[in-house]
């Protein structure tokens, strides 16, 4: 919920809560190197969502937020797969969302790109996603709730923060279930970093 058209999608109005809303994906939910993803059998509406994602560089607990920066050396986009029926009735019986998000290769991640090779502020990044060459989901840095420094800063003060971890920020407006046979590719900026099937 760390885009405010996003937020309006899920809720029908702006919904900011007091602090960030947190979960974790296990190590299994990691799909990396274009390796397909497999549609689960335990879900009938498996959406999309488009994120940028950043990767933690150094050791880190109760980081400042004008010091978080220095805690992450590179950026990516990721999808983070929801089972949203399963979502729906989790959220109603107020369990946790582990089922419907931490599922095994729920967590696809792009090829990274360094800082440095960026050449931007890490709040004025665009990227988006396609799906079978037609654009379904856009997001621009600068429109986050939360910027990323304050992310890093809050979850820091829950979990330490290894060299390693991969923070998932939230997505923009516009996600949307997959289907078999689709081909998903993931853009930051003009350049591609992601691209993989769903089986």
């Amino acid at each position: 919920m760390n885009y405010a058209e996003h937020n309006k999608e899920l809720h029908g109005s702006l919904y900011k809560t007091e602090e960030p809303v947190i979960f974790t994906k296990a190590d299994s939910a990691l799909l990396t190197n274009g390796h397909p993803f497999f549609i689960p059998d335990f879900t009938h509406r498996c959406d999309y969502e488009t994120e940028l994602v950043v990767r933690i560089s150094r050791l880190g607990r109760s980081i400042a937020p004008r010091f978080a920066h220095r805690y992450y050396d590179a950026v990516t986009v990721g999808i983070d797969f929801t089972a949203r029926d399963l979502q729906k009735e989790l959220r109603a019986k107020g369990h946790p969302w582990e089922l419907c998000k931490g599922f095994d290769g729920s967590a696809v991640v792009g090829r990274f790109i360094s800082k440095e090779a960026l050449g931007r502020d890490i709040q004025d990044l665009h990227f988006h996603l396609d799906i079978n060459g037609e654009k379904v989901q856009e997001g621009h840095t600068a429109d986050m709730l939360r910027p990323v420094d304050e992310l890093v800063s809050f979850i820091s003060r829950f979990f330490t923060l290894k060299t390693g971890d991969l923070i998932y920020t939230g997505t923009p407006v516009g996600v949307g279930p997959v289907h078999i046979d689709d081909h998903l590719c993931g853009w930051l900026e003009d350049e591609k970093v992601l691209e993989f099937n769903v089986k």
